[in-house]
């Protein structure tokens, strides 16, 4: 998922500037430096982990830093300016001229209570990587197997990034390789979520979805 151009407010429906515009009226959007990332992005993380569909296992502080290591990273933050909380983080790789939006996460009660979160973060981070950086794209990376997200329509239908097609090669290990070759007839009827989410991957592949 890329999007390679940025117009500003006049790209987006009318619902949708007023919906970004409140957005960055309540909350502070703005890029912060790996330490501020690494001391409020564990419980904002751990909260919108629990949320999720399929069953995700919780974080410590140890992966949080972890998440935050390498280079060519930058991290970004959204604070309610009505008393600072933290309510949403970003964390984005720089790879020649794209930016890769490796991961985004925010309190659940903020994705429901009409103050949009998420649509500030997209809309500056866009016009930073885009329009301030110059960069060619920037990119939310591949179709979720696991269908916990409705991330992807959402970027698509609200900030008209595009679907760029590529092919899956995937490695297995020997012993794997053979148990997803014995398993993939019964895909359709296998229902753990893991399972299913392997054998998913294995279709894509194949290009058979």
């Amino acid at each position: 998922m890329i999007k390679d151009n940025f117009d500003g407010m006049e790209e987006l429906s009318s619902k949708m500037r007023n919906q970004v515009r409140k957005s960055l009226k309540t909350y502070d959007v703005r890029r912060i430096s790996r330490e501020e990332f690494c001391r409020v992005a564990l419980p904002v993380y751990n909260a919108a982990l629990a949320s999720y569909k399929v069953k995700a296992q919780l974080v410590t502080q140890d992966n949080i830093v972890s998440t935050s290591q390498g280079a060519n990273k930058e991290f970004w933050g959204v604070y309610a300016k009505d008393g600072g909380q933290v309510v949403a983080v970003a964390v984005n790789t720089l790879v020649g001229g794209s930016c890769y939006y490796n991961s985004l996460k925010a309190l659940p009660e903020t994705m429901h209570n009409s103050t949009y979160p998420y649509y500030g973060l997209l809309y500056e981070m866009n016009r930073y990587y885009l329009q301030e950086c110059g960069l060619h794209c920037v990119c939310d990376g591949a179709r979720s197997i696991t269908e916990h997200s409705n991330i992807q329509p959402f970027l698509i239908d609200k900030f008209h990034f595009r679907k760029a097609y590529c092919r899956l090669r995937i490695t297995y290990k020997w012993w794997f390789g053979v148990v997803v070759r014995l398993l993939y007839p019964l895909r359709n009827i296998i229902s753990h979520p893991k399972i299913k989410a392997v054998l998913s991957m294995e279709a894509m592949a194949r290009n058979e979805i």
